[in-house]
């Protein structure tokens, strides 16, 4: 089974004097970093800059501020740091120009939700365990107030931030998850890769049914084997699948009538202008085609030979016996 791949995106807030100390982290001023262990020196020049800083944060932050005619306390918050990364999953085997490819989309998200002019910085480490960028800007809203609280927001606010940075990212990399869980975010979304393991499944399923449609006096013995075999790759795949579906609440009853009423209302679709209202009844066709597949996963199950199932049982089977016409 494929690994899940998330998206990833996180929110920090700074007010003042350790504004520099994120500074020297992420711009690798310091000499040592004694505190970080991943941080591999060695690896350090092959980090880059989408946005270079042109000033020390706090300065260029103080500058934007009294620019904007910002008055400020103590203990206001003038910087934010968003980091922006991706499971290790989604990074393995890429070059760096893919990897710089990702932050770019990122950096294009966040460009579309806050003034590209407050950016301080946008500095990509490819010298720690996971590829990550560790984007810095002054929280100025539109009408040039300093609200960090506004513009990041409550547990509301940053749900929307996930659902939006989700939802762009997706359409050019279609393989990655929402970062939080389905009972937060309401299950609209089945990722690629639980339909391309529904199609890995069915190819064994075929498989399976071919070795059963086989079956006879002849070869009982060796067809036995190499079904058990399989069975040792199937049943845990099977198992696999429901605990998946379960996770992104497929529903696993789906009544012929439905699945016509539903590509009956896709037909009408076509010709109509309510692109949402058609991309809802896909995912609802998509996701029965998903139950039908996994009944019929389930299903076959039942026709194996009890035979069959005594070897897979035993666990005697780990040598598969040539077939008898090939002997």
């Amino acid at each position: 089974m494929d690994q899940a791949q998330y998206g990833i995106m996180r929110f920090a807030k700074y007010k003042g004097p350790e504004i520099g100390n994120i500074e020297a982290h992420n711009e690798r001023t310091k000499e040592k970093y004694a505190s970080n262990p991943d941080v591999d020196v060695s690896r350090s020049k092959y980090n880059f800059h989408l946005v270079k800083p042109v000033q020390r944060y706090r300065t260029e932050a103080e500058k934007q501020i009294a620019a904007a005619g910002c008055r400020t306390r103590k203990d206001s918050v003038r910087v934010v740091e968003v980091l922006f990364t991706a499971s290790p999953e989604f990074f393995r085997g890429k070059k760096r120009a893919e990897i710089r490819a990702y932050f770019e989309e990122a950096l294009r998200f966040f460009e579309q939700y806050q003034n590209k002019a407050n950016i301080i910085s946008a500095v990509v480490h490819m010298d720690e365990k996971t590829p990550h960028m560790h984007l810095s800007f002054v929280p100025l809203t539109a009408d040039g107030r300093l609200s960090a609280k506004e513009i990041v927001g409550n547990k509301k606010k940053l749900t929307q931030w996930q659902d939006n940075f989700w939802s762009h990212m997706v359409r050019t990399y279609p393989e990655l998850e929402r970062g939080e869980n389905a009972s937060q975010t309401g299950r609209d979304h089945i990722p690629p890769r639980v339909f391309k393991e529904m199609t890995r499944l069915t190819k064994q399923k075929a498989k399976l049914e071919e070795l059963l449609a086989g079956i006879g006096a002849f070869n009982a013995k060796s067809r036995a084997a190499e079904i058990a075999a399989l069975l040792d790759k199937y049943i845990p795949a099977v198992e696999q699948m429901h605990t998946t579906m379960k996770k992104y609440q497929v529903v696993f009853t789906a009544t012929t009538a439905e699945n016509k009423k539903l590509k009956q209302e896709n037909a009408q679709l076509e010709q109509s202008l309510d692109k949402a209202t058609k991309e809802s009844t896909l995912k609802q066709l998509a996701d029965a085609k998903l139950r039908r597949d996994y009944a019929d996963a389930v299903a076959v199950l039942d026709r194996i030979p009890k035979e069959v199932l005594d070897v897979y049982a035993r666990g005697d089977h780990g040598r598969e016996e040539r077939p008898i016409e090939e002997r």
